[in-house]
């Protein structure tokens, strides 16, 4: 059932989905900077399943740029959303086929266009519908392991009643974002409710891993909250902008390595990801990479401005 999950070290940590963002050119390039001894699990960015089955050619061409991984990333998973079953049943067997290590049904994002179509937060209120989509995948993913990544509750916290539906359908493992739909991502995660979710998963009998999302900053931060809430996964999201180091014991970069890094982020973004997404995304790195120093803020707002990424290479490179 488990798959790749069971044989993790625990605690272990995650890459969170997050779009546009851990697109194939970011992840490349956290799996390259990782200390291997480290044990953790990539997920790509969340993709539409619907999407995978009825979109014309260009759209489709897209959305499996989003599916594109390399084995450097591994364990890799695919996430997925969807409100039904047999485009989820679909899309899981494409993720197995394109051999992927496991399949993740995102229930968890807040955004109103997807929660407006029943998908990502929108599933917390419609708990038969989670489980057969999550039953679907199974039935689409074959061997690989299907996860869930979800929230405490919708409009409150809900976790005594939504949690135990999860689990009765035996998914792999459940990453909690310890907030609700309606904080988004507007207060302080309360970690509190993970370590309610373990005792819940226990108390039940179930070999479901449980996960914690919501304000880590570094690795650090990862291993305390891991050992204050005995969860067995910890995923990082924000934390990890503008430091691909995020999997390893590398203390605080310089000014050198950080536009050294971001030159070869950009040209990772450059070969993977031009054509497919609008360059100007990866714009949204530069504040995160670009800070800290003196004449930091002067060089940030200058690559803001520039219209191509060679334009913006051609600062840094000036810079080293």
């Amino acid at each position: 059932m488990n798959g790749f999950w069971g044989r993790m070290p625990k605690p272990f940590f995650a890459l969170a989905p997050m779009e546009d963002v851990t697109d194939v050119a970011f992840r490349t390039l956290i799996a390259k900077y990782s200390d291997p001894k480290i044990p953790r699990v990539f997920y790509t960015e969340f993709t539409s399943a619907d999407g995978l089955a009825r979109a014309d050619e260009d759209g489709l061409r897209k959305l499996r740029k989003k599916l594109e991984f390399s084995d450097i990333e591994r364990p890799i998973v695919a996430q997925l959303f969807s409100a039904t079953p047999e485009y989820m049943e679909a899309g899981a067997k494409l993720c197995a086929e394109l051999g992927f290590d496991g399949v993740d049904i995102n229930m968890g994002c807040p955004a109103d266009q997807v929660v407006r179509q029943s998908c990502g937060a929108g599933l917390i209120r419609n708990p038969p519908l989670a489980r057969e989509l999550i039953r679907a995948a199974k039935r689409g993913a074959g061997e690989l392991p299907v996860s869930v990544k979800t929230r405490i509750g919708y409009n409150e916290n809900e976790l005594e009643t939504w949690l135990p539906q999860l689990l009765e359908e035996e998914p792999a493992a459940v990453v909690i974002h310890a907030r609700t739909r309606k904080e988004m991502s507007d207060v302080p995660a309360r970690w509190e409710h993970v370590a309610r979710a373990v005792e819940i998963r226990d108390a039940l009998g179930s070999k479901t891993l449980i996960g914690g999302n919501g304000d880590i900053n570094d690795l650090n931060d990862a291993r305390a909250k891991a050992s204050a809430t005995s969860c067995d996964v910890v995923m990082i999201g924000r934390g990890m902008f503008g430091n691909p180091w995020l999997f390893s014991e590398h203390g605080p970069a310089t000014p050198q390595e950080k536009m050294t890094v971001l030159i070869e982020h950009i040209e990772l973004f450059q070969k993977h990801m031009s054509g497919f997404v609008n360059n100007a995304v990866m714009k949204r790195h530069f504040k995160a990479y670009i800070g800290g120093w003196e004449g930091a803020k002067e060089l940030r707002v200058r690559l803001m401005e520039t219209e191509t990424l060679e334009q913006a290479l051609e600062i840094l490179r000036g810079e080293l």
